[in-house]
């Protein structure tokens, strides 16, 4: 189970919707009681099936737990590609798809076995 603040949860819709039709990215950040409690944001390229970031300009921070992008589809299952960046960059991973509200993001861990969200205040 992972918790993620209410607050990250909206970012992440906005953010998703703002760059639909292209997949959104971007890094994790958890706080002292392992909650998601922010958006790492580093330079990126939003496309229409794929999304990257710069990972050389990935800060060596022991808080950055992982990643959440979309898919502009309505299909939320990690893709072969997504497998593999589960697998270099931390332990937990999201991803949201159309509508791109909250009960839409599933999370998942660096094997892309799903776990469970809790969403807090």
């Amino acid at each position: 189970m992972v918790k993620i603040k209410e607050s990250v949860v909206e970012s992440i819709c906005i953010a998703a919707k703002n760059v639909y039709p292209n997949e959104f990215i971007s890094m994790l950040g958890k706080n002292r009681e392992n909650e998601i409690f922010e958006l790492v944001m580093l330079p990126a390229v939003y496309g229409k099936n794929f999304s990257s970031i710069r990972t050389d300009l990935i800060p060596f921070d022991r808080n950055i737990i992982g990643t959440i992008h979309s898919h502009p589809g309505r299909n939320n299952n990690p893709s072969q590609g997504d497998l593999k960046v589960f697998s270099m960059l931390g332990k937990i991973h999201l991803i949201i798809c159309q509508p791109f509200e909250p009960e839409n993001i599933k999370g998942f861990d660096e094997k892309g076995k799903e776990i469970q969200i809790e969403k807090i205040n």
